[in-house]
């Protein structure tokens, strides 16, 4: 890694895109890739199946050269790197304490259920890094703005106090994705528990360090594994919490990911599949989807007729009120509320029925005849 990363990269844009704005470029020019991998196996990423289980790291020599090369070439550069990171921030340097039992070892995840025996958690050559790329003429901050794994953070909570001291800009981002255990053995994500202990280092160093800083946590809709009454306590947690999510993501069946499996075979593949085996919920249609993304913003007056409507039919009208304990009100406001709309026709819930009308056909169990092709005397 270190002899690509060495090499004499321009880091401007082609000149062929002229004068334009690229904000995929603004977004990385100031940032650094220090490693590659990722050992914690969720089963809605294919990180893991595209860059390898082995973290490959990179030397601190060249991470360090590489600031200095962003320092000197980069136009625009105020002093600020925006990210030292990569799939993690920080799985740097950390790996199985016995190479042997790393060659050997099959499962799909280091840090699930819990933290393997064998792995080495010490954060110890991240931290020296951090603190050597401070000490660099010109830079003034570095921010760490990759995905955190708090459950290995909390394994070193030295490394919690130095990255929250000097590298968080306000908002720290972590993925704790559920408060449910059903969603969260499906995706291989420790339980809410260990966001709990890591927030309160958060805030325990925070208050040292005198300084205002929040945790923005992300969460999940319609992941394999979901029923409809995980969401409504997600939505109920998050409001016992007080938070407002502006963005929500919900589950994508994407390829390479093991949670696509569980979404098309309804089976789990985390344990041995057979006729018998483990059936797993998977959210397909569109309203239920739209219901569990509705959940996630439970504070916004557009998703209130639908979640209305759905905690009457799952016998939850109690939650229906202005009271402390009620997630919506029993009331729409004045203004009329949009009613969503599906951006692509193709992903409307019509569009969705008439799809799982009839099996699909192909030209070994028989296509339907085209009446089109064949009034202009085509073949099928």
């Amino acid at each position: 890694m270190d002899y690509v990363f060495a090499m004499p990269f321009a880091r401007v844009p082609h000149p062929s895109y002229g004068e334009q704005r690229i904000p995929a470029y603004e977004m990385i020019c100031f940032s650094i890739n220090i490693m590659r991998g990722c050992f914690g196996g969720c089963t809605f990423c294919s990180i893991t199946e595209h860059e390898g289980r082995i973290i490959q790291n990179r030397s601190k020599d060249s991470i360090l050269n590489e600031i200095k090369e962003i320092r000197d070439k980069v136009p625009g550069f105020t002093g600020v790197i925006s990210d030292l990171g990569g799939p993690t921030a920080n799985m740097y340097r950390l790996a199985c304490k016995d190479p042997k039992i790393e060659a050997a070892c099959r499962k799909p995840s280091c840090v699930y259920p819990k933290i393997c025996q064998n792995m080495n958690t010490d954060h110890t050559p991240l931290k020296e890094l951090y603190r050597e790329a401070r000490q660099l003429k010109g830079i003034k901050r570095i921010l760490i703005s990759s995905g955190l794994r708090y459950d290995l953070a909390v394994e070193d909570p030295e490394y919690v106090k130095e990255l929250v001291t000097h590298h968080v800009g306000g908002y720290l981002k972590i993925a704790p994705e559920h408060t449910e255990e059903a969603p969260l053995s499906k995706m291989m994500k420790p339980g809410i528990g260990t966001y709990d202990r890591f927030k309160e280092l958060f805030e325990k160093y925070t208050k040292e360090a005198g300084k205002e800083q929040y945790l923005i946590p992300y969460f999940i809709a319609a992941h394999p594994g979901t029923k409809d009454e995980d969401m409504l306590n997600l939505a109920l947690w998050l409001k016992k919490h007080n938070f407002r999510a502006d963005q929500v993501q919900a589950f994508y069946p994407s390829p390479m990911a093991t949670a696509t499996a569980m979404y098309h075979t309804g089976k789990n593949p985390l344990k041995k599949v057979s006729y018998k085996s483990e059936s797993v919920e998977t959210v397909k249609s569109p309203e239920q989807r739209r219901l569990h993304k509705a959940l996630l913003r439970y504070h916004d007056p557009a998703n209130w007729p639908l979640i209305r409507k759905a905690l009457r039919d799952m016998g939850r009208a109690e939650l229906i009120g202005n009271g402390k304990n009620q997630l919506i009100p029993a009331y729409d406001p004045a203004e009329k509320t949009k009613k969503y709309q599906a951006h692509h026709r193709k992903n409307s819930a019509a569009a969705h029925k008439k799809r799982i009308k009839s099996k699909l056909r192909t030209q070994h169990t028989g296509l339907p005849p085209n009446a089109k092709r064949k009034k202009k005397g085509l073949k099928n």
